[in-house]
C-alpha cells in the first residue's frame, strides 16, 4: 500500500515512530515532512498529504500534530478527503468500516507510541463496509 505521512513539529517524534513501524510492514511510504522539531505551520503538511491522496498518488495518508485536531480540521476542508482523528483502536476501525476514512490523524501529545502503532495497524487493515454507509458518504460532497 502507498501511504503519505506528514506532521508538524508537535507530531514529529510520533511520526518517526510510525515511519519505523510502517517500514516493518513493507508499505511504500512517502514522508512529506516536517523533518525536525522546529516550528512549522501544520496546514502546509496537511495539504501535501491530502493532495497526494486526492490525486490518487497514494492510497491513504497519515497526519500527526500535537493533538491531531488541527491536522484533521485542515485536512477535511479539501474535497474528497475524509480525515478521522483517532485516539484508540475502536475509532480507527469505525472510521474505516463506516466512513471510509482516507486520512488518519493522531496527536503526539495525547497518544503514546504503542497505542499509535495499534491505531495504525487497525486503521490500515480495516476495510470499508460500503452498503448503507456509502450513501451517507456520498452526501458529503
Amino acid at each position: 500500500m502507498k501511504i503519505a505521512i506528514g506532521s508538524d513539529h508537535g507530531g514529529f517524534a510520533l511520526k518517526e515512530v510510525i515511519l519505523a513501524y510502517l517500514s516493518t510492514l513493507e508499505h511504500d511510504i512517502q514522508d512529506v515532512g516536517c523533518f525536525n522539531n522546529e516550528s512549522v505551520d501544520y496546514p502546509v503538511f496537511a495539504d501535501l498529504v491530502c493532495e497526494m491522496v486526492a490525486k490518487g498518488e497514494v492510497d491513504k495518508g497519515i497526519l500527526i500534530c500535537g493533538t491531531g485536531i488541527g491536522m484533521s480540521m485542515a485536512a477535511n476542508k479539501l474535497p474528497g478527503i475524509r480525515a478521522a482523528l483517532c485516539s484508540e483502536q475502536y475509532t480507527a476501525r469505525m472510521s474505516r468500516e463506516h466512513n471510509d476514512a482516507n486520512i488518519l490523524c493522531m496527536g503526539e501529545r495525547v497518544t503514546g507510541p504503542g497505542v499509535a502503532e495499534e491505531i495504525v495497524s487497525t486503521w490500515l487493515s480495516t476495510p470499508f463496509e460500503g452498503g448503507r454507509h456509502l450513501c451517507r458518504i456520498q452526501l458529503f460532497s
